[in-house]
């Protein structure tokens, strides 16, 4: 496959997808850019911007196996893992998968369960695979976590722990659609309905193929050296009390070369390093004063930092 055939592919399915989540275009291609960089995506926002129904239409978008899990104050480690469960005709116990083994996995308002069952995605989401009762079980090569969480202060809700955070390669927010946008959600049908219309346009085996394409997508030195000075900028700002991490540096590269490919490109360009480095360093930087917006501080440090000429 060539990566404009992967570019036009692609841009069908996002197409598709624009159709039931109307006027989030670069939301939806951010999601696609996760889901080809091997990532996970974590949508924060208001309860009703339509977090869930992008998550939706993504799945109905795909020809892989779907779950969702609806997380509740009440739910363990098992209702996410599985649990054994004694074969009385074999005299053992048996693992009964729970609903992380898939290949798309819709964790619906995570930060509703308490930490300790949020903890339970953790080694799914870092390493693809779950160990229970000391057997390990590995997941779907494509498994890939769109999470949907509503803001710390609404009530019910637990913060995500910076290790639990640091699982999502970006975070994303919908926002209110402006008034065309909104107005077309108004006169259009329902979006359960429109969502069940929706016809598969990428199965496993493109994905795959296109997941090639990007591990072969070119990243200088110039863009090296700038993904680290903005790396750097972080740790030394003295607003911030936690910088990137190295593994915050090498999530900003995958995920450019995903965006770089998306666009038709082999090579990764200064501008995809500054469209990506909110979505994917924002929930990972951590400010002295909370008050104060990691975007803003980022904002800064791009400003601040010296641009390649040529990537």
């Amino acid at each position: 496959m060539e990566v404009n055939e992967a570019q036009a592919i692609f841009d069908a399915a996002r197409d598709q997808v624009a159709t039931i989540v109307v006027g989030k275009s670069m939301p939806i291609t951010l999601t696609f850019t996760a889901l080809l960089a091997g990532g996970h995506v974590l949508f924060e926002d208001i309860p009703g911007v339509g977090k869930t129904t992008l998550v939706q239409a993504m799945a109905k978008t795909l020809a892989v196996p779907f779950s969702r899990i609806q997380f509740t104050p009440d739910m363990l480690p098992s209702d996410v893992l599985g649990t054994s469960i004694f074969n009385r005709a074999t005299n053992q116990f048996e693992f009964q998968k729970g609903p992380v083994f898939t290949s798309i996995l819709l964790a619906d308002e995570i930060n509703r369960a308490t930490p300790r069952t949020q903890a339970a995605l953790l080694e799914a989401m870092g390493e693809g695979r779950v160990t229970t009762d000391g057997h390990t079980y590995q997941l779907a090569p494509d498994f890939f976590v769109m999470a949907t969480e509503n803001p710390t202060d609404y009530a019910g809700t637990y913060p995500l722990p910076e290790a639990q955070l640091d699982r999502f390669m970006l975070r994303l927010s919908l926002g209110y659609p402006d008034a065309d946008a909104e107005k077309s959600l108004l006169l259009t049908p329902d979006r359960k309905t429109m969502i069940a219309q929706l016809t598969p346009r990428l199965d496993a085996s493109l994905l795959a193929e296109t997941k090639k394409l990007v591990a072969n997508v070119t990243v200088s030195d110039a863009i090296a050296s700038y993904v680290l000075a903005l790396v750097q900028a972080t740790r030394h700002d003295n607003r911030v009390r936690l910088g990137i991490s190295p593994r915050g540096g090498i999530a900003l590269v995958t995920a450019a070369k995903a965006f770089a490919t998306l666009n038709g490109r082999t090579y990764v360009d200064p501008s995809d390093i500054q469209t990506l480095l909110d979505p994917v360093f924002g929930h990972r930087l951590i400010a002295k004063d909370p008050t104060l917006s990691t975007a803003t501080i980022l904002a800064d440090i791009l400003q601040n930092t010296a641009v390649p000429i040529r990537g």
